[in-house]
C-alpha cells in the first residue's frame, strides 16, 4: 500500500509463499547469513502461519502462551495468534541482498539507533498480508511484517503493523464474528533460555488491537530492536496512547 510502513513484498519481489494450511508453516529455510538472537547464532528458521518466526524448529501452536516459554524454543512473534490463511490472506517471505531495500533498512535503523551506524548486508522479510483468523465468519484481515537484518555483527528486528483488525481465533475463545476476546495475540520475543523475553505492551490483552498506533521509535505501528545481545537501547518507554489503557 502507498505510504505504507511495510517494506516491499509479494510475488513481484521474488517472495516465496506459505502453503494454505491452518497452523501451517514454511519449510526449513537455510539462512545465507547466520543470524544471532539473544547471544545464540542460528542458520535455520521457519515462517509459521500463526504469526511467528522460529529458529531451528517450526511452531504450530495457535493460542499464545505468556513468555518466557519453558520449551526452549527461540522465536520472534510479530503477532502470535490463530491465523487461518485458508479462509483468507497470504504469507510471504524472502531472503534478500537487494541494494535498494538494504539501503532503506540501513537508513531507518541508523536513524533510530544513531549511536550504532548500521549498514545492512542481508535481510529476511516475512509479511502476513490480510490474513484471516481461525473460525472467522467475517472479512477481517491482519497485515503485518517482520524484518530480520544484520551487518554480520549487529542483528536487528523491525516489526511493522499496517492493519490489525482482529486479535483472536475462535479456538482461542475468540468471537467468530468479531475476532476479539478470548486469549488475544502476543507480540514480542522469546529467547529460548527460559529466562529472557520481551513483551510488546498490550500483548495478550484486548489492547493489542492498537499496536498500529504504538511504537518504540516514534513511528506509529513500528517497533525496532537490536537482538544479537537483546537490548531495548536508545528507546523511550512505549508511548502511551491517550485513548488506550495499558494495564
Amino acid at each position: 500500500p502507498t505510504g505504507s510502513l511495510l517494506y516491499p513484498y509479494g510475488p513481484d519481489q521474488g517472495d516465496e509463499m506459505n502453503p494454505k494450511h491452518d497452523d501451517g508453516t514454511s519449510e526449513a529455510i537455510a539462512l545465507s547469513v547466520p543470524f544471532t538472537f539473544y547471544g545464540k547464532t542460528y542458520h535455520t528458521l521457519f515462517v509459521n502461519n500463526n504469526g511467528v518466526i522460529s529458529f531451528n524448529e517450526h511452531i504450530r501452536q495457535y493460542t499464545p502462551d505468556p513468555f518466557p516459554l519453558a520449551d526452549g524454543l527461540a522465536f520472534v512473534a510479530p503477532y502470535w495468534a490463530d491465523v487461518d490463511n485458508v479462509l483468507g490472506g497470504d504469507i510471504f517471505y524472502r531472503q534478500t541482498t537487494d541494494p535498494a531495500l538494504l539501503g532503506n533498512i540501513s537508513r531507518d535503523i541508523t536513524q533510530y539507533f544513531p549511536e550504532s551506524p548500521f549498514t545492512a548486508t542481508w535481510a529476511f522479510v516475512a509479511t502476513w498480508d490480510h490474513v484471516a483468523y481461525y473460525g472467522s465468519i467475517s472479512e477481517k484481515g491482519n497485515t503485518f511484517q517482520a524484518v530480520l537484518t544484520t551487518d554480520s555483527k549487529m542483528c536487528f528486528v523491525i516489526l511493522n503493523y499496517w492493519d490489525i483488525q482482529w486479535t483472536t481465533g475462535a479456538a482461542s475463545d475468540g468471537d467468530a464474528e468479531t475476532g476479539l476476546g478470548g486469549t488475544p495475540a502476543h507480540a514480542g520475543f522469546n529467547s529460548g533460555d527460559e529466562t529472557n523475553f520481551y513483551n510488546i505492551p498490550g500483548s495478550q490483552t484486548d489492547a493489542i488491537i492498537n499496536i498500529t498506533t504504538t511504537s518504540n521509535v516514534k513511528v506509529p505501528g513500528r517497533w525496532v530492536f537490536r537482538v544479537d545481545d537483546f537490548q531495548v537501547t536508545g528507546v523511550d518507554p512505549p508511548q502511551m496512547n491517550d485513548n488506550a489503557c495499558w494495564l
